[in-house]
Parts: structure tokens; sequence; C-alpha cells
């Protein structure tokens, strides 16, 4: 027999800069209800100088690890860490190799890094899920961790940010148990993308928003006809937001092809609660539709103990799926909600200067040795870059 399987635990953590998008307004010159409405964002997140997505991802992680630890005395029972980003840091070792070592995880544990644009981070939960349903006693830990960058002065611009999930897959889960029917759609198109030779993403908008919503029918018509609930067993839904806008045209496209009976304001309760977080950090690429789920958890005034939630994971290029989990009773009593404010209430709000400044350095130190400031109030730092190396810290915070 088949176990249960799922997400067991589910941690955040962002960068500790935020720039308000009315500050991007101003430089830009057009009213900020172009961003604070017309894409549904209001802030992004923006790295010191010593973050980026290890740091995050080990931010994140080390929320678990340290409930594992508090709990079992010790995180060997994690044999696996999938690290999902597409804002990689190296073409050969994976991001996750990092963090095991800040982490300080046992040797006994197979390191894997994924990409496939937004949607890797649903390729690594499909993985996890598998490991564990061959073997119950793994646990897994996922991470996805990115940093959406666009040129300076560019469309893409307000749709930048930075975020970082970690998440525990198990046997038996305490938040969100998978269920097995998905739909996938794959087409290789050119709708985003960002060549070796960029340190910025390349996106074709208006394609890219179309290609979203083709990905979404094709993945809702497959996941129907490999036997997956109808529009009406669903309670809530969880998009990929690369703006959270984008989210709300999905969710009335999804309506729409479902053939609901729902007026505005019951399509919008059904995702309200998952745009919040997103709103505040920004894209986070892999990241986002997980922190979407994080912040309906939290944020959600209902009981959604048993309630079903459908998941739509989209990556430009393009891969997508659709899905769906069951949140599991008791769930509020593992979150971190609390924590998880203070992290989006206690970032140090810039200046578009200090942001074009710290923007314009990533590609000014690529390719060579640069000791990093310390700026960051987490508990890890990129240390800088000597001899080709990357180099991390522990803060002590």
């Amino acid at each position: 027999m088949t176990p249960r399987v799922g997400i067991h635990d589910l941690a955040f953590a962002t960068a500790h800069q935020v720039l308000d998008l009315a500050v991007l307004a101003e430089h830009s010159g057009v009213d900020v209800g172009k961003y604070y409405v017309g894409i549904g964002q209001s802030e992004m997140s923006v790295p010191c100088a010593d973050e980026d997505i290890v740091t995050m991802g080990a931010g994140a992680a080390a929320q678990i690890l340290d409930r594992l630890r508090e709990r079992d005395g010790t995180t060997d029972g994690i044999r696996t860490l999938l690290f999902a980003t597409e804002s990689g840091i190296d073409q050969s070792k994976s991001a996750g190799v990092f963090v095991h070592s800040l982490l300080g995880m046992g040797e006994n544990c197979r390191v894997v890094e994924l990409k496939q644009a937004c949607y890797s981070a649903t390729a690594a939960l499909q993985f996890a899920l598998g490991i564990v349903a061959r073997d119950p006693r793994e646990q897994v830990l996922v991470i996805a961790a990115d940093i959406a960058r666009y040129a300076l002065d560019s469309s893409g611009e307000p749709t930048q940010g930075a975020a970082a999930v970690a998440f525990l897959v198990t046997a038996d889960p305490a938040l969100v148990e998978i269920e097995p029917v998905t739909g996938l759609h794959t087409d290789d198109i050119a709708d985003f993308w960002r060549p070796n030779y960029l340190s910025t993403a390349l996106v074709d908008g208006k394609y890219s928003l179309a290609a979203y919503l083709r990905s979404l029918e094709g993945a809702w018509d497959e996941y129907r006809a490999r036997g997956g609930v109808g529009f009406e067993k669903i309670d809530r839904f969880c998009y990929h937001q690369p703006f959270t806008k984008m989210a709300v045209k999905a969710h009335d496209r999804l309506v729409a092809i479902a053939g609901a009976d729902l007026d505005k304001a019951g399509r919008l309760a059904q995702i309200e609660a998952s745009l919040r977080m997103n709103r505040r950090t920004g894209n986070s690429y892999t990241a986002s539709i997980y922190v979407g789920l994080l912040s309906l958890l939290e944020h959600d005034e209902a009981d959604l103990a048993g309630r079903r939630i459908g998941f739509f994971s989209y990556g430009s290029g393009s891969v997508s799926e659709f899905f769906t989990g069951v949140v599991q009773p008791g769930y509020r009593s593992l979150l971190r909600t609390e924590a998880d404010a203070r992290a989006l209430a206690d970032r140090t709000p810039i200046g578009y200067d200090r942001y074009r400044a710290l923007h314009e350095r990533v590609d000014a130190t690529t390719g060579g040795d640069d000791r990093t400031p310390a700026e960051t109030t987490g508990p890890f730092r990129f240390a800088g870059v000597s001899d080709h190396v990357r180099r991390y810290e522990r803060t002590g915070r």
C-alpha cells in the first residue's frame, strides 16, 4: 500500500533589504498605481552584497533542521537535499552542497541542484515524493531560492525580488498531503530565458503571459483526463506568481475553462490569501508558488484543515504542472506566522541609489577575487570569492 506523502514542514526566508515600488515609480516617472494595482506588487526584497540564494536557502532550511533537532536530536534522517533555482552560482557545483555544509548536515546525503526556470521546485517535490513512497523512512529536504533580476530601466524591473522556501517531504505529512494525480504540459518556446553571458533575464512579456495561460489549460486538461478531481472539489488555489496579478488572471482563466459559476469576489476568495507575501517580496522564481502556499496557510481566515488546494506551477521555456494537496488537521500549530511577518517587517528600506549600486555590483565583481562587506542581519553570509571559490560564513546571529 502506497503511504501518504507530502509536505511535513515549510519555512521562509528573504533578503534583508526592501525597495518600495513607489521609489522605483518616482524614478521611472510613472504612477505608482501601475505597480501597486496594475501588476499587484508593492515591494521587492533586495539582497545585500553578502546575500544570495545560498544564504537565503540556508536561512529557510535552518528553521526546519532546528525543529528536527529539538524533536529527534539529529537531522541524519535527511538523506536527500534537492536545491531548485534558476539563479545558479556555479555551472558545476550544486548550491545545495554549500547549504549542506553551512547547516552541518550528515555526510550520508545526496545533494542535487535542479533547473527549469520557475518550475523546478515542483520537480523537486515530485522527485521527493517518489523517494519517500519507495521507502517511508526517508526524509527529503527541498530548498527553492531565487533572486529575480532584470535589466535596469527595463519593463521587467518592477517584477524583481528575492526569497527562499525550504520544505521537508515525508510520509504521514503534518502540513499538506500531496495527491498522486498530476497534469503536465511542455512546449519549447522563448518567452523568458537567461543566456550564460548575462546576469539578467530576457523576457517577451506579452508572449510569456499568453504562454502561461496556454500552459495552464494544457496542464489542467491532462490533470482531468488522468482522473483528477473537478474544479468544484478544490477549495483554494496557488499559482506561480511572477507578479500577483498574473495569478489573478490565471485563476480567472481556469474558472472559465472549468465552466465554474463564480463571480469576481468568489474567484478572488480562492486565491487572495496566497498573494500577500509575494506582493511584498517580489518575484522569487522557483520559490514563489510555495511562498504562496505558506501565505495561504498563514493568512486565510478559514480553517483549511481537510480542504483541497490546487497548484499550478509554471516555468518559462516552458514546463508546467497542475496537482492537488489536502491540508492536514493541526497545520496551524506548525506555522511560523509571527516570525515570517517579522522577516518582512524588519527588512531595511533602501533608496534608489543604494538599489542601483547593488544591482550594478553583480556584474562589476563577476570573475575576480572579491571580499564582500558584512551587511546582512541574517545567520549566514556570502563572504566573497578567492581563487575562484565562493566562500560562506555563519554570522552568529
